[in-house]
């Protein structure tokens, strides 16, 4: 095995995925990725119902949580993060959402040239494999599978129905001209199977791209430099301390939690931290897990008597057996669903130039992510927080690479996102109580009784956590707390790049997996322009 890279990509999630499928399509590069779980390529992950994977366990996941949170009561909340490759494509509820044109408007308004959203659209475009959809805005030939879902759900029609009773607009296409409405999510699927990032990007490439080579059940624990310039990368695989070398430059693809605790653990952070720790300083840069940015999210949860929804009981268990079969047979069913079948994206007033919520649809009662079961089957619905104002922090908690780092995204404590989430409250109930849902239901759970504003805030701070969308830890941008420049390079730093959703400067209005493969795109091109320069 050799010891020396062309480029070394540090994480095999969906960034890292997709920068390093790319990147060896030229032959002429050789390119080596580091990845501390597995090849993420088990039924449990390709299966959809394996979403149970992001549940409170360790398979696949690090399962981190944050510090107690002020603004949820003291709480922790739980922060479940990908460990395989493909990253959190391979556990998430694979819902696929660019975001709003806007958003990207705004990173290219802060100074982030070559950002604004007609500029990444053809990224977006490049990454897409749509069954389906086609047109302007979206592709057909590249390596991500997006489908509509297979599950043939009959609440999928309820919802719709309950959002036609209660006056929103119905949206087929919420990465077309237009996002606002309620409709069925896409999701990165093929014939009822989940497409990870590392499905389309590495693995049909592993073993037969003689420049990729992609290591598993390695742990980077700090990058080596010679004066400011990144020149290996020190990881441990199965015990051994290893050295890796980069000819060109490393790309580091952690995500927003552990690509900061990399670069504080190699010297490049705050640097009066950093020797408080005891870690010598090669570049004092402020910024570096600063900007952590969550949308936070409330979830409504629902009993009803009905087999087509997820749950626990005699009835469901043998109708899960059923499902099996079936799935066996037809890729269909109720084993290939995401979870969040519905979606939607809403105003909470009118005059706002994008919707400033979203909304999750779940055919299934979740409770505090599924840590606590209950008996019988009912459906859920969140709605989290698009743009909130709060912002936290990723810190050390030791110079220990293998100790976790200190989460805090500082839940709610702008006081703007508390009153913003009452009236997404407010907004999500009028939908849910529409007849076609009220109808539905047998019991509404935990929030029945609450009624008045001061009663939804107290159940918002009681139950309010994480719908899994971290980002912000190295946030691109020109000005003195910006960790990467447009070129995703590292300020200060030669031979070091960030490859993730670390780099976002603001929170996106969606999902953020199918944005993080864009950044891993634009990448590619950044670094094959680079490289052609010498």
């Amino acid at each position: 095995m050799t010891d020396i890279s062309d480029y070394i990509v540090v994480g095999g999630g969906s960034g890292g995925c997709a920068v390093a499928g790319r990147l060896t399509e030229d032959p002429g590069i050789h390119v080596t990725v580091l990845e501390a779980g597995n090849r993420g390529d088990s039924w449990v992950v390709n299966t959809p119902i394996g979403v149970v994977a992001m549940l409170p366990t360790k398979l696949n996941n690090w399962a981190f949580e944050t510090v107690p949170q002020p603004g949820l009561n003291g709480r922790r909340g739980y922060q479940p993060r990908g460990k395989m490759l493909g990253g959190s494509s391979g556990l998430n509820a694979m819902v696929y959402i660019r975001g709003h044109r806007s958003d990207y408007d705004h990173w290219a308004a802060l100074g982030n040239t070559g950002w604004s959203y007609e500029e990444v659209l053809p990224y977006f475009i490049r990454s897409e494999n749509n069954e389906s959809l086609g047109g302007q805005y979206h592709g057909q030939s590249g390596p991500l599978r997006v489908s509509h879902l297979r599950t043939d759900n009959p609440y999928q029609q309820r919802y719709l129905e309950a959002a036609r009773q209660a006056g929103f607009p119905i949206n087929d296409d919420f990465n077309g001209a237009e996002q606002e409405g309620i409709g069925i999510y896409q999701v990165t699927q093929h014939q009822g199977e989940r497409w990870t990032a590392a499905r389309g990007y590495l693995h049909p490439h592993i073993g037969k791209r003689a420049n990729l080579r992609v290591e598993t059940g390695c742990q980077v624990t700090r990058v080596v430099f010679e004066g400011k310039r990144a020149v290996a990368v020190e990881y441990r695989q199965n015990g051994v301390q290893k050295t890796l070398h980069a000819r060109c430059e490393i790309l580091l693809a952690a995500g927003a939690f552990q690509t900061p605790q990399l670069l504080m653990l190699s010297g490049v952070g705050d640097g009066a931290a950093l020797q408080k720790m005891g870690i010598p300083v090669v570049h004092d840069a402020p910024g570096v897990g600063q900007h952590l940015q969550d949308h936070p999210d409330f979830v409504f949860k629902y009993r009803a008597n009905s087999l087509d929804l997820l749950g626990i009981s005699a009835g469901g268990s043998v109708r899960m057996m059923r499902e099996f079969s079936r799935y066996q047979r037809q890729r269909r069913g109720m084993l290939t669903s995401n979870g969040a079948e519905g979606g939607g994206f809403l105003k909470t007033d009118p005059s706002l130039p994008a919707p400033d919520i979203q909304l999750h649809f779940v055919m299934a009662m979740l409770d505090d992510h599924a840590r606590k079961l209950h008996l019988g089957h009912g459906y859920s619905c969140h709605v989290c927080l698009l743009r909130p104002k709060s912002s936290g922090e990723v810190t050390l908690a030791s110079p220990d690479p293998f100790s976790a780092p200190l989460i805090n995204p500082r839940f709610l404590e702008h006081p703007d996102d508390l009153e913003n989430m009452l009236k997404g409250f407010k907004l999500t109930r009028r939908l849910l109580n529409a007849p076609a849902l009220a109808q539905a239901r047998s019991s509404e759970f935990q929030t029945a009784d609450i009624q008045i504003d001061d009663q939804i805030r107290a159940v918002l701070r009681e139950k309010t956590d994480t719908v899994y969308h971290p980002i912000g830890t190295c946030k691109m941008g020109t000005d003195d707390m910006a960790v990467v420049d447009p070129e995703l390079r590292v300020h200060g730093i030669q031979g070091l790049r960030v490859v993730d959703a670390s780099i976002m400067p603001t929170l996106i209005g969606g999902n953020t997996n199918a944005p993080t493969m864009m950044i891993g795109e634009k990448a590619a091109d950044l670094l094959r322009a680079a490289h052609r320069q010498g």
